[in-house]
C-alpha cells in the first residue's frame, strides 16, 4: 500500500468513527438531517465564532461562514481565536478549527461585506441564516434584506448579551412565523460599555440550539407573531 492509500484508509476509518459517534449520540434520522443542513453564519467575531463551533460540533454537514475582518489581539478575549491566528481573516481562522473538530464537515468562506446588493447571492442557498454581527445597522440591513429577499427562510438574530448581568436573561423568541431573536433585547455594547465571553456564547449557544431545533423539526408550533 502506497503512503497516498494509507493516508486515505485512515482518513475514512477516522471518518466512519465519527459517523458512528455521532449518529450513536443523536440517532441516526437526526444525525443525517443534520448532515444535509445548510447553515450560513453571517460574522464570524464573538457571536458567529462561538455559534459555528456549536454548530460543527453537532455534525452541521455544510456551513457558510461570512465575514471581511481578520482576526486581532483584541478579539481573544470573547472570540473562539488564538494567538496563532492573528493577522488571519476570521472565516479562514475558523475554517481551520472547525476542521479541526470534524475535517469531513462542507466549509464555505466568503470574505466580504455583507450588503444589500449581495445579500441575494450569499443567502440563496442557505437553509437558516444566523445573523452574528456586532453593529446595530448592519443587523438591521441584513434581517430586513432576508425577510424581504427570503421569506421562506428562517432567520436566527441576536440582540442583547453585553456586559456581566444575569445570564438566565438571554432567551430565544419567537418574533414571527420564520425570525428567532436571540439575547436580552436590552444589554449593548453601548450602554454595558463591554462583552464578555460569557454572555456572548451563552446567546450563541441559544442561536445554535435553535437552528439545531429547526433543522430536527422538533419546536412545538408556536402561534405566530
Amino acid at each position: 500500500m502506497s503512503l497516498a492509500e494509507s493516508i486515505s484508509d485512515g482518513m475514512e476509518r477516522i471518518q466512519k468513527e465519527i459517523d458512528r459517534v455521532l449518529k450513536s449520540r443523536h440517532g441516526v434520522e437526526a444525525q443525517e438531517r443534520l448532515y444535509q443542513a445548510k447553515v450560513a453564519v453571517a460574522g464570524a467575531g464573538g457571536m458567529g465564532s462561538h455559534t459555528a463551533l456549536s454548530l460543527a460540533r453537532a455534525g452541521i454537514g455544510h456551513i457558510h461562514l461570512i465575514d471581511f475582518d481578520k482576526v486581532e489581539l483584541g478579539n481573544l478575549h470573547r472570540q473562539q481565536y488564538f494567538m496563532r491566528h492573528i493577522g488571519m481573516p476570521k472565516v479562514e481562522a475558523l475554517k481551520s478549527l472547525i476542521l479541526e473538530v470534524n475535517p469531513f464537515l462542507d466549509i464555505r468562506t466568503s470574505e466580504v461585506v455583507v450588503s444589500e446588493e449581495n445579500i441575494c447571492e450569499l443567502f440563496v442557498d442557505a437553509d437558516i441564516i444566523i445573523e452574528a454581527f456586532d453593529q446595530p445597522e448592519a443587523k438591521a440591513m441584513l434581517v430586513n434584506g432576508v425577510l424581504e429577499l427570503f421569506p421562506e427562510k428562517q432567520l436566527i438574530a441576536c440582540s442583547g448579551m453585553a456586559g456581566y448581568s444575569d445570564g438566565n436573561k438571554i432567551r430565544t423568541r419567537k418574533v414571527s412565523r420564520n425570525f428567532y431573536l436571540c439575547g436580552d433585547e436590552e444589554a449593548g455594547v453601548e450602554t454595558e460599555g463591554t462583552l464578555f465571553s460569557t454572555r456572548v456564547s451563552i446567546c450563541a449557544g441559544h442561536a445554535a440550539n435553535q437552528a439545531i431545533e429547526l433543522i430536527l423539526d422538533k419546536r412545538k408550533k408556536q402561534t405566530e407573531a
